[in-house]
């Protein structure tokens, strides 16, 4: 059992926000909103290089270049003002925070991505029946490749920032930042086409390029709608959280994690964990109190809730029993775990949850099977089998 300071300092945590995970918060949103302004920045005075040289060249290529980087400006605006609204404290209406707009900011800056792509196939198009031929110069040529080298420089950096912080709105740009810089490299090679060889591919170039762009857009956003609809808890942060849990010498097991997301790095989750039947109700309260404050210190997951499997100890009939059931419904396939298992005297009763995996081709008939067998093997008892879901399944 964990020293009484320890129990202190949970409730001293004040409903287990401590300082350092608010100064890791405010650090990731500093991080974040740092990156995108200079995203901001850097495109801002590319788009104005390459309008005026797009304009005075008559590439279309290179003008719909500049209204791109407008567009990825306007992305890390997006960005800076998700990251800021994300941040809001808890409140009465949004108890579990406003972490969750990141994911709507990150969808925007998809949506933003999509419609860039399809413009440019738009006006690709429209050039591809109707050529014109552009009139490059060496200066023109030189700032392309300029933006290029930046667009890649850029792409990688804000990408790799967005993976370190864990903000998809940051990857995503990211993400068009380097498609960008695939864009411009092909107008430079388009250009210097058109000039040893006076065939203009500019435009058939700018049309691939919009596919490819249209296609990252839509990976993007049905990426952020899964999350937003909410996707199955990382399977190592599941593992972590399961072995620390384990740490505990009065556990027995731990079963029925569920992670629910409210936001990067923001996770609010319940477990149950099994315990002897000699533990008395001080010893249970005062262990899940520890459990939730190493949790939460080692993982930043907040537990809100702990329920408790209680399971035979005493009885070596019983304990006979359980070895008997665990053997016979392990045999199965898509048996993934059997937990919460208790022998009621009284009413003569076998409960126990069996969690079946979900690559079964049918879960219940397989979970049904498994009850007959049981109730062939144990006709004298009552059995109060239940069919459980593992949410962390790998």
């Amino acid at each position: 059992m964990a020293s009484a300071d320890k129990l202190e300092r949970i409730a001293e945590a004040s409903g287990l926000v401590d300082e350092d995970t608010l100064k890791k918060s405010e650090n990731r949103d500093k991080e974040i909103v740092k990156t995108s302004i200079i995203g901001i920045l850097a495109n801002v005075f590319l788009a104005a290089f390459k309008a005026v040289i797009g304009t005075v060249s008559g590439s279309i290529a290179i003008v719909l270049d500049a209204v791109n980087n407008i567009s990825d400006a306007a992305s890390s605006v997006i960005t800076i003002v998700g990251t800021k609204l994300a941040g809001k404290q808890p409140d009465k209406k949004h108890p579990f925070g406003y972490g969750r707009i990141e994911y709507l900011s990150a969808m925007i800056i998809s949506v933003i991505v999509l419609y860039a792509g399809i413009t440019s196939l738009r006006e690709s198009i429209t050039k591809i029946i109707h050529p014109s031929k552009p009139d490059y110069t060496v200066v023109a040529l030189v700032i392309v490749a300029a933006a290029v080298l930046v667009k890649i420089f850029l792409g990688r950096y804000v990408e790799g920032v967005g993976k370190k912080v864990n903000s998809d709105s940051l990857v995503n740009s990211g993400k068009d930042a380097t498609l960008d810089s695939i864009i411009s490299a092909s107008t430079l090679i388009a250009a210097v086409i058109y000039i040893f060889s006076g065939v203009s591919l500019e435009a058939w170039l700018g049309a691939i390029i919009s596919v490819v762009i249209i296609k990252s857009g839509i990976d993007m956003l049905r990426e952020t709608l899964s999350e937003i609809l909410g996707e199955r808890a990382d399977c190592d942060l599941a593992k972590a959280i399961k072995a620390t849990v384990m740490e505990f010498p009065a556990v027995d097991g731990v079963y029925d994690l569920v992670l629910n997301n409210y936001g990067p790095d923001s996770y609010n989750g319940s477990l149950h964990i099994e315990v002897p039947d000699t533990c008395t109700a001080n010893q249970i309260d005062e262990l899940i109190r520890q459990i939730s404050y190493e949790v939460y210190k080692k993982h930043q997951v907040i537990l809100t809730a702990i329920s408790v499997y209680s399971r035979n100890t005493q009885d070596p009939e019983i304990v006979d029993i359980y070895s008997r059931l665990k053997d016979m419904v392990y045999k199965y396939k898509y048996v993934l775990q059997m937990h919460g298992f208790y022998f009621d005297k009284k009413t003569n009763t076998l409960r126990f949850d069996l969690v079946i995996s979900f690559d079964s081709p049918d879960r219940i008939e397989t979970f049904r099977n498994i009850i007959s067998r049981v109730k062939e093997e144990f006709p004298d008892y009552r059995i109060a089998g239940v069919l459980d879901t593992d949410f962390s399944e790998s």
